[in-house]
């Protein structure tokens, strides 16, 4: 009987849900797809627009119609000719009928794609005439595009456009990070790179390789403009045979440690990398190694090599006890090609690694005869003992 009763309100609110769909169909809006779509022609169309020296330019359309009245967002899209071959979305989207075109982003804008079509900055300023036309798009309630919706306008054009090279100096970056297998890929504890002293357009560090490899960039983040294996205009160095191509990343079948030197340049509007891959040889200088004739990479001075990631170089016992202060202090060193040998040294302090980078002279820390300097260039810290 239970089973019965139970049967009967199941089929009753199914007709009842009938019901209710039919009633609603009626009074409900039906989606149409617009066939016409009009952006005004601007007043300014014929006037000359200088875009140094104006804030926006302001464009007017109807809205599409969908049936009803709908919530409905606006792109602007720029070209150099009227078919729209060549064109270029702008902005973001607009919400309203009235559109405001900020007058230096489309200044950028046009003028990249100027420089990507070839021009350089000695072919500005250019008088030009610039299309534009709307894509319009039905949005949800929280703005996110409805797929099937999309119209295009019709073209207008401004006619007498002023455009002066609108685009920042491309120049060597200031800072380099390092980020891979080593350290799961991970931006927030990447690798930062150290700058030559008094070469800031050449970079150093030692960093492990492995078969994932590594990616670089100026930034610690995954925004577009991390450099790859294709990114890379020269290798060169010992171990450059070493190192392969894995799916863009800087990779190798000879897991270890290297000696990493980016050098930056700037080629028209593209930054260049061309990269060293050495021995990641480090060296003692000094009185430390019982001589006082400076000379670089001494016979029998150099630090042992770890054949694992989370493991420390560790120095040849030193030859002589050395002050601090003012004295001559332990002094270590990578060697970088062409330049003097103090221009890339670093030392412990507090049992961090400090690099002299761009800065003055280190503080000088004191060693005693029978000690060893370690370097752990894994967690960057380091002792004397």
């Amino acid at each position: 009987m239970n089973k019965i009763l139970k049967s009967f309100l199941i089929i009753g609110l199914g007709l009842g849900i009938f019901t209710a769909c039919d009633d609603d169909r009626d009074s409900n809006p039906t989606l149409i797809s617009p066939t016409e779509f009009v952006l005004n022609t601007p007043a300014i169309s014929g006037t000359v627009i200088d875009l140094a020296n104006s804030s926006s330019i302001e464009i007017s359309c109807s809205q599409p119609d969908y049936g009803f009245p709908a919530n409905v967002g606006y792109y602007v899209q720029v070209a150099f000719d009227e078919s729209m071959t060549d064109f270029t979305e702008i902005g973001n989207v607009n919400a309203g009928t009235k559109i405001s075109i900020d007058a230096p982003l489309l200044a950028s804008t046009l003028t990249d794609m100027k420089v990507n079509k070839g021009a350089t900055d000695v072919d500005f300023p250019m008088d030009i005439a610039v299309y534009i036309r709307l894509r319009a798009v039905m949005m949800t309630s929280d703005n996110k595009a409805i797929e099937g919706t999309e119209i295009l306008s019709n073209v207008v054009s401004l006619n007498k456009v002023h455009l002066l090279f609108s685009l920042p100096p491309v120049n060597t970056p200031e800072n380099l990070y390092i980020v891979g297998g080593f350290n799961e890929w991970n931006w927030d504890s990447a690798t930062k790179m150290i700058p030559v002293n008094g070469a800031t357009h050449v970079f150093w560090s030692m960093v492990w390789i492995d078969d994932a490899g590594i990616k670089f960039n100026q930034s610690k983040a995954w925004d577009g403009n991390e450099t790859g294996f294709s990114g890379i205009n020269s290798i060169n160095g010992d171990l450059a045979g070493n190192i392969k191509d894995n799916g863009d990343n800087i990779a190798t079948d000879t897991p270890g440690w290297y000696l990493m030197v980016i050098t930056s340049s700037v080629s028209g509007r593209n930054l260049v990398y061309d990269i060293q891959f050495n021995k990641p040889e480090i060296w003692l200088m000094g009185p430390v190694v019982g001589n006082s004739d400076w000379k670089e990479q001494a016979e029998g001075w150099l630090c042992t090599i770890p054949d694992t990631f989370n493991a420390s170089f560790v120095s040849p016992a030193f030859a002589a006890s050395v002050p601090g202060g003012d004295g001559d202090g332990v002094r270590a060193y990578v060697k970088i090609p062409t330049f003097e040998w103090w221009k890339s040294e670093f030392m412990v302090f507090d049992g961090k690694i400090e690099y002299r980078a761009n800065n003055g002279d280190q503080a000088r820390v004191a060693g005693k005869a029978g000690q060893q300097l370690y370097l752990n260039f894994a967690t960057g810290e380091g002792k004397i003992k």
